[in-house]
């Protein structure tokens, strides 16, 4: 856990010491941010476009309770995954590659920070994808809707 204390920091400094090249690389339009849906547009036509191939691990107990990068206490039994460069609380479609097995999580912590891993699940959802140790998946941003299945919280 020191490990990812430290690390969070440097990824937060290393972030904003690139510049990007035009308003649009940026995700400003007319001097607005990004949306989360935007920014998860954007990661998944630049990093996980044909079928790319991650290495995954998944975590438990020794970090059952604690803080996440998003704030959120980690709970191992909740489909949840740490990314190192997905945005915070939005999700993602993990599948297996080994038995197409698929699961949707949302990204709540940063990490893997080992080897050449993409992210680290928690145990819930490695064991859903009969994930044990490393295993190599596909990861697809998905928009808050798509990870819904299209429900909307419309009232009235």
């Amino acid at each position: 856990m020191n490990k990812i204390m430290l690390a969070v920091p440097v990824f937060f400094i290393c972030s904003h010491l690139v510049v990007p090249a035009t308003a649009e690389a940026s995700g400003h339009h007319s001097g607005r941010k990004a949306s989360k849906h935007s920014v998860a547009k954007n990661h998944k036509a630049k990093s996980h476009a044909d079928n790319h191939q991650s290495k995954v691990s998944w975590y438990g107990s020794e970090f059952h309770g604690k803080k996440t990068a998003s704030g959120q206490k980690f709970d191992m039994y909740a489909m949840t995954a740490a990314h190192k460069t997905l945005p915070l609380l939005s999700y993602a479609k993990v599948t297996n590659l080994k038995n197409h097995r698929s699961v949707i999580v949302r990204i709540n912590d940063r990490g893997s920070f080992h080897g050449n891993r993409d992210m680290d699940l928690s145990y819930a959802a490695a064991k859903q994808l009969d994930i044990r140790g490393l295993g190599t998946v596909e990861i697809k941003p998905l928009s808050n809707n798509e990870a819904l299945g299209g429900k909307t919280n419309k009232r009235g």
